[in-house]
């Protein structure tokens, strides 16, 4: 009935508590902190109408609401969609409509700063990756404009809070809720709201926004409202507040068959039906309500189903094929009933989803066929009404399967312009799909069939999916042949090598470079035997042949230079420099003349590969100083060219938080790792890597964090700097903690996996299990102390084994890398120290060695190793030795602020007497502090071995008396047992100090 009002033009019933917890996340944005809310709900349960009254109650609290819509647009393909709409409004503000991220997402386009790749044929893939490359995708363009778009939106954000709705979640494409995952990590301390609605029915088990939800609801300050459905009460209100006058019999038959859907109640009460009239689906009711309109109207609506999303006013006139005295009429009724609705923009859209779908599922095929095809003509003729990818729909449901495959190959162009390689992606998969039954389609497109799977196998890796890129290649060497071009196969081999080198399959990888090179010549130069040779000798130097990758880098040098390819030039001198290694200095110089060839090539892949070697080299030589001031330059480049999350710019952040780590700026390593907090996945292992200074320090949010990273890397495979972080820290951790069984059973886990994925160059694990080895020691010793031979052996027997692993690791890299460097002498010899210690040997001198191994620039690893030398020391009766040792490890400790070192530092002073100084510690408990007289008895005989029974015969108590007293020392402590127990009281300094033996 038309007079019926609608549901969003009354009052909201029934929905005061999720409106209340909706809010709650606009206060926390107006606080200034960021919040975000997935709202699940039922088609029809009333998501719309409570996320219209949030708009409205937060723009009376000042909030600027922008809202984007999702839409069912089957295999149209078009990215970023609903942000696109978000956004839109923004480009008539003074504040925005100069934004560049603005208008390359409303232009189509993925960022406007970075510069046209080269000229030179480096193959569909692009150069390879290190074989040790972190395999996660990174696709330049559209990280630029995710990282655009997250800070234009902060930047509003700090003029005046925002709300972001996000509708419809269960239809946006795959590159929205890539943005949408960014937006909500980036912007968790930003004063922005974001609320995204999804239909929790249509959520089959494969759904693709089934695991992101998973994930998004880890996110700090993300939580997930379910919207049930009404109440009966509640449907009992809303009816009567649409039709004031419907008797009750009707209202108690609506409550009962619309199941606290309110779409379904609505529409039950605007059909006009009562009593056994009311039919039992909603698409029945729908379809009723769209029987009422007139012959125009109805035809009105059959044409916006099938245009799909919002339709123009030309195209509804130009495909419904009513002239205009009838077509006025016509939407004019279809509007003031309620079921079309007129946007901003002037563009008509259905009141709700679910009206279009039963409008669409009513059609006949012929009818369906019909209007695609008139929407297809219509935007064929009209260039500027719609997109490639929906004319590449329309004429795919029309059956004009040429038409599909050119506007699906400009579809695949407009999505890469964009930065949304899955949608390219899909473009192209449909472009394959059709070739074969368009017999000109080479004529048409202007490429061959293997050219399309190159493109397609392009677009693949750029969206992460390494595997279905290697498919495409191996299908481009199908319909080649044996007989082929012999340069296109040339180059389909090399890039398939490429590949399969990041995907960790080496020994495929060579084979397929080996025939790249077999089948183009040397002589005379070309691009494709060029790249061949670059790619070959990668290959062939990561499965151990040298002489052979020698011998392809040294060619594709040399051929490189005759044709001028100073890209490739740059890129192969980098591997070779890398390999053979040598003096420093021979290889920056070498590296030094790479960064001039990449510069004047324009290639920015290679030349941040140059300035990442460049910082590698003097870093792994000890000059950590050095390393550190070619990480600033090279970080320095990559954002002048706009490219600072590509690939070797992300392992340079990582870098950079590593070097100052190492050189003992712990503030710099945190700010730069914190400055990149709230990034996409390519960052983490770069936060992750600022773990060490929070551990060092007892930062209590470590755990946090590390289970933060921890979550990453389990997801993240193959993410080997991720894994070290956190295994790292999680190590330390425990060795703080005194927990050798934690910190152990960490170091093998982590051994055994850098094994599988690294091989025999797995040189890492050294520090690992030098850092485990700690704890360990700890427990043999306390152990030994307490006279239980069989925990110190067990003991003795676990530290023996992580020695074994590491010295294993050091064989392995010497047989097959050859010798390592500074950082990895250093550690090794804090392996030998330890492993002194857990046979119960004070080793002084090895201690020492380990001293003056890391003064290569290991700041805080020097000073734990002092501590321990001290510990030596005054173990060998060295006390004034020990006290000079131990006053440098604490200068450092106070310098960086590593409370645990500081702690032991003082602990070590305090049970030996000796004179040491640490500013701004305070003091620490001393036993009287915390034990009573008798536990400090207890505890002195406790760390001597004595049982229950000899401690009660010794201080003339009983055995049960003893036992309760042993009990209060362990929970007083946080012990979970005797021999741990005496362990964390020397770790503190607790035990009684022995009193010296008479002559």
């Amino acid at each position: 009935m038309p007079g019926v009002p609608q549901w969003e033009d009354r009052p909201l019933v029934g929905r005061a508590a999720e409106l209340t917890r909706l809010l709650g996340a606009v206060d926390r944005a107006v606080a200034g902190s960021g919040a975000a809310v997935l709202l699940a709900g039922d088609a029809g349960v009333g998501k719309t109408r409570l996320l219209d009254e949030l708009a409205a109650r937060a723009t009376e609290r000042g909030l600027r609401v922008l809202t984007g819509h999702c839409v069912d647009l089957g295999d149209v393909g078009l990215p970023y969609l609903p942000f696109v709409d978000l956004l839109r409004p923004l480009a008539a503000d003074p504040a925005t409509a100069g934004s560049p991220a603005l208008a390359d997402l409303l232009a189509g386009r993925a960022g406007g700063t970075a510069p046209e790749p080269p000229a030179e044929d480096a193959g569909e893939l692009g150069r390879p990756l290190p074989s040790r490359a972190i395999r996660i995708p990174v696709d330049d363009g559209r990280l630029q404009l995710f990282e655009s778009v997250a800070g234009m939106l902060a930047e509003l954000g700090a003029q005046a809070p925002l709300l972001l709705v996000v509708e419809d979640l269960h239809w946006a494409d795959r590159s929205s809720r890539d943005l949408l995952r960014y937006l909500l990590a980036r912007l968790a301390e930003e004063p922005v709201a974001v609320v995204a609605s999804y239909r929790a029915d249509d959520l089959h088990r494969r759904h693709p926004l089934r695991p992101l939800l998973a994930e998004l609801v880890r996110l700090p300050g993300v939580e997930r409202l379910e919207l049930a459905p009404l109440p009966a009460p509640a449907v009992g209100q809303l009816v009567r507040d649409l039709a004031a006058d419907v008797p009750e019999a009707t209202v108690d038959d609506v409550v009962a068959r619309a199941e606290g859907n309110a779409f379904y109640a609505q529409e039950l009460v605007a059909a006009g039906l009562a009593g056994e009239s009311l039919p039992l689906a909603l698409t029945d009711v729908l379809l009723a309500r769209v029987e009422q309109l007139g012959p125009g109207a109805q035809r009105v609506l059959r044409t916006a189903a099938v245009a799909g999303r919002q339709v123009r006013h030309e195209l509804v006139a130009a495909v419904s094929g009513l002239p205009a005295t009838e077509l006025e009429p016509a939407l004019a009724e279809a509007v003031h009933r309620h079921l079309l609705v007129v946007s901003p923009d002037g563009r008509y859209r259905f009141r709700h989803a679910l009206l279009r779908e039963a409008v669409l599922a009513d059609l006949l095929p012929g009818e369906r066929v019909r209007l695609h095809a008139a929407v297809a003509a219509h935007l064929a003729d009209h260039p500027g009404a719609g997109t490639a990818a929906e004319r590449a729909h329309h004429a795919r449901e029309s059956n004009d399967l040429p038409t599909a495959l050119t506007a699906s190959l400009e579809a695949a162009a407009d999505a890469g312009r964009v930065g949304a390689p899955a949608e390219r992606l899909q473009h192209l998969e449909a472009a394959l799909a059709l070739w074969p039954a368009v017999p000109d389609a080479q004529a048409r497109t202007a490429r061959d069939h293997p050219g399309l799977l190159l493109e397609a196998a392009a677009a693949a890796r750029a969206g992460g999916e390494l595997h279905r890129a290697v498919a495409f290649l191996r299908a481009a060497q199908e319909v080649l042949g044996p007989d082929g071009d012999r340069a296109t196969l040339a180059r389909v081999h090399y890039t398939l090598a490429q590949a399969l080198g990041r995907i960790e399959d080496q020994a495929a990888a060579h084979r397929e470079s080996s025939r790249a090179m077999a089948l183009v010549p040397a002589s005379p130069p070309s691009s494709a035997r060029t790249w061949a040779a670059a790619t070959h000798a990668r290959t062939a130097y990561d499965v151990g042949l040298w002489e052979e990758g020698n011998a392809a880098a040294e060619e594709a040098l040399a051929a490189a230079d005759a044709l001028g390819l100073d890209s490739a030039w740059a890129d192969t001198a980098v591997t070779l420099a890398r390999a053979r290694g040598g003096a420093p200095a021979a290889v920056v110089a070498r590296l030094e003349e790479a960064l001039a060839r990449a510069r004047r090539s324009g290639d920015r892949d290679v030349e941040l590969r140059v300035l990442f070697n460049l910082a590698v080299v003097p870093y792994e030589a000890g000059d950590v100083a050095r390393g550190v001031h070619w990480t600033d330059t090279a970080l320095a480049r990559a954002e002048e060219l706009g490219v600072p999350w590509t690939f070797y710019a992300a392992e340079l952040r990582h870098l950079g938080v590593s070097a100052r780590y190492v050189a003992g700026d712990w503030d710099g390593s945190l700010a730069l790792a914190e400055r990149l907090a709230r990034v996409p996945e390519m960052g983490a292992h770069v936060r992750a890597a600022s773990l060490l200074v929070q551990v060092g320090r007892g930062d209590p949010a470590a755990v946090e964090r590390l289970a933060w990273a921890r979550g990453l890397s389990a997801r993240l495979e193959a993410h080997v700097l991720l894994l070290l972080a956190t295994a790292g820290a999680a190590i330390d951790l425990a060795a703080w903690a005194g927990d050798a069984e934690t910190a152990a059973r960490e170091a093998e886990e982590a051994e055994q996996q850098l094994g599988a994925l690294w091989g025999d160059d797995r040189l890492a694990a050294v520090r690992l299990v030098a850092t485990a080895l700690a704890p360990v020691a700890d427990a043999a010793a306390a152990a030994r102390s307490a006279g239980d031979a069989g925990a110190e052996r067990r003991w003795v027997d676990r530290g023996a084994g992580l020695v074994a692993a590491a010295r294993s690791a050091v064989a392995d890299h010497r047989r097959a890398i050859g010798e390592y460097g500074v950082e990895g002498a250093a550690w090794l010899a804090r392996v030998a120290a330890e492993e002194e210690r857990l046979h119960g040997r004070p080793a002084a001198e090895a201690w020492r060695a380990a001293v003056e191994a890391f003064d290569y620039g290991h700041v805080y690893e020097q000073a734990r190793s002092r501590w321990r030398l001290a510990e030596a020391l005054l173990a060998a009766g060295d006390r004034e030795a020990a006290a000079v040792e131990l006053q440098r490890a604490a200068d450092v400790a106070v310098r960086l602020g590593a409370r645990p070192l500081r702690e032991a530092v003082v602990a070590l002073a305090r049970r030996g007497r000796l004179a040491v100084d640490v500013p701004g510690l305070g003091r620490l408990p001393d036993a009287a502090a915390v034990f009573t007289p008798r536990e400090a008895e207890v505890l002195a005989l406790l760390a001597r071995g004595r049982t229950n029974r000899q401690i009660g015969a010794e201080l003339f108590i009983s055995e049960k008396t003893a036992s309760v007293h042993v009990s209060n020392i362990l929970a007083k402590l946080g012990a979970g047992g005797r021999t741990e127990a005496v362990a964390i009281a020397a770790a503190r300094g607790l035990l009684p100090t022995p009193e010296p033996s008479g002559g």
